[in-house]
């Protein structure tokens, strides 16, 4: 496990920015508990509103779970609390997810992308020649 949590002279966003982690882990669903902790005592580190972290933590929590279904190796989370907007991204480095699988009941899963969107102000999702990467954008008042 990796893991930074320091100001960097210019963060993924172009710009200098004080509140930005990263952590990595290997890309199984054990870890998935890891990375939502993580999240949630740095949202509260912070100073994060209690609601708004929640809400960013079950999307963390969803956004690893895919991460780690899917991931082959290994699965990075970022956090960037950026001019009262928290971006989420998580990489992993698996293929593109089939979105239709017959053998599993839709009642049993599928909803997390629904609730990643319902809860963020914007998500965008990029395959990538090492795997693929979600981004995920929630507004807070810090």
């Amino acid at each position: 496990m990796f893991v930074t949590d320091s100001p960097s002279p210019s963060s993924q966003l172009g710009r200098p920015c004080p509140h930005q982690a990263l952590l990595t882990l290997p890309a199984q669903e054990a870890h998935v508990s890891a990375a939502r902790h993580f999240a949630a005592d740095l949202l509260t580190a912070w100073s994060v509103p209690a609601s708004e972290r929640d809400s960013a933590v079950l999307i963390v929590d969803e956004l690893a779970t895919n991460a780690a279904q899917y991931g082959r190796e290994r699965m990075t989370l970022q956090l960037v609390l950026h001019d009262g907007t928290l971006h989420i991204v998580v990489t992993d480095s698996g293929k593109a997810v089939e979105r239709h699988r017959p053998d599993i009941a839709p009642d049993e899963h599928g909803r997390g992308t629904s609730i990643v969107q319902y809860l963020a102000q914007s998500t965008q999702v990029h395959q990538t020649r090492s795997g693929r990467e979600v981004r995920a954008c929630l507004r807070c008042s810090p």
